[in-house]
């Protein structure tokens, strides 16, 4: 049913997987064939080469299938490059990557800078917080509910193929929430200011598991490492999608034609704004900064990590200028 292109572009991108896995030293896992309960998308690499997008009649031509109706959540602009359809539990998807798109051009109004976390979303150097949404933590009961109702489904059922995509669909929902988020918070910071710095996180190494710690007194024995803490701050950090939004910052700032400047986070939120001093006793708590030094505060920690963010990325846009 699908074109010879559509297949390669499949195949090409299965084997780009395996050697990227075998560049990177994990396990490869070599391409194989797979059911239709496991692959979830097909794409075709040109416009028109067994599949063609429609303007006029919001339609999308698939060979072998004829026009499929679809419906537009936004206007498509610029020429269709690619065209993918993609499979989301109940749903299917129309994907259309675009060539000579315009740029979004916005008003550029102050200075100033997002500071992101755990317990705001977002802080700016302003005082301006956005609530965490903790889409993940807010549906885990009724994931886990979902997860149980399909483990006691008969294996190779109907009914255990309903109770996949019911737990398809939920899982759905919160990606589309983590997605939709983040996209309004970067439109709303690009709109309002003209100047956006950020630390530079590197959040595979804050994801990390904790490393055991063997007990020198008693053999084939480990110390406590606060591995379960750790664990739940994990699931924190990917629930609030930090690499995501910083991601997402960055491209609508670079189309928008703002600054974008990345800071060392060493000692952003533990630095005193006044005197400089520079000591984990300076965070008497997580949301609470005062000066073992000078006893500046006591203040809002995130919003005192914010200010201090903005005067690093002054500096280097001081010194870039």
């Amino acid at each position: 049913m699908w074109s010879f292109s559509s297949q390669q572009a499949t195949l090409n991108k299965a084997f780009d997987g395996f050697f990227r896995r075998v560049k990177r030293g994990e396990k490869a896992g070599y391409p194989r064939f797979k059911s239709k309960a496991r692959f979830g998308s097909v794409e075709w690499p040109e416009d028109g080469d067994g599949a063609r997008w429609l303007p006029k009649r919001r339609r999308v031509y698939l060979q072998g299938i004829g026009e499929v109706k679809v419906h537009l959540h936004r206007q498509v602009q610029g020429r269709v490059k690619t065209i993918q359809i993609k499979r989301q539990g109940r749903r299917w998807l129309l994907v259309l990557s675009c060539d000579d798109v315009r740029p979004i051009r916005c008003r550029s109004l102050a200075a100033r800078l997002a500071d992101v976390g755990i317990v705001s979303f977002a802080t700016t150097s302003d005082g301006q917080h956005v609530d965490n949404p903790r889409w993940g933590r807010a549906a885990a009961g009724r994931l886990a509910s979902a997860q149980q109702r399909l483990q006691r489904a008969k294996r190779r059922s109907k009914n255990r193929d309903r109770k996949r995509e019911t737990m398809a669909a939920r899982h759905r929902k919160i990606a589309n929430q983590r997605q939709d988020f983040p996209h309004k918070q970067a439109r709303d910071l690009v709109a309002r200011y003209d100047l956006l710095v950020v630390e530079d996180l590197q959040i595979a190494n804050m994801l990390r598991r904790a490393k055991p710690v063997a007990d020198p007194d008693n053999p084939r024995q480990y110390v406590a490492n606060r591995a379960r803490a750790k664990s739940g701050l994990s699931r924190s950090i990917s629930d609030a999608g930090w690499g995501r939004f910083i991601s997402i910052l960055r491209a609508k700032a670079e189309e928008a034609g703002r600054a974008w400047i990345e800071v060392d986070p060493p000692h952003t939120s533990d630095r005193c704004e006044k005197c400089g001093h520079a000591a984990p006793e300076n965070r008497v708590t997580q949301a609470e900064f005062c000066c073992a030094a000078c006893g500046h505060g006591p203040i809002q920690a995130d919003e005192h990590a914010a200010r201090n963010l903005l005067r690093a990325g002054l500096a280097l846009h001081a010194q870039a200028a």
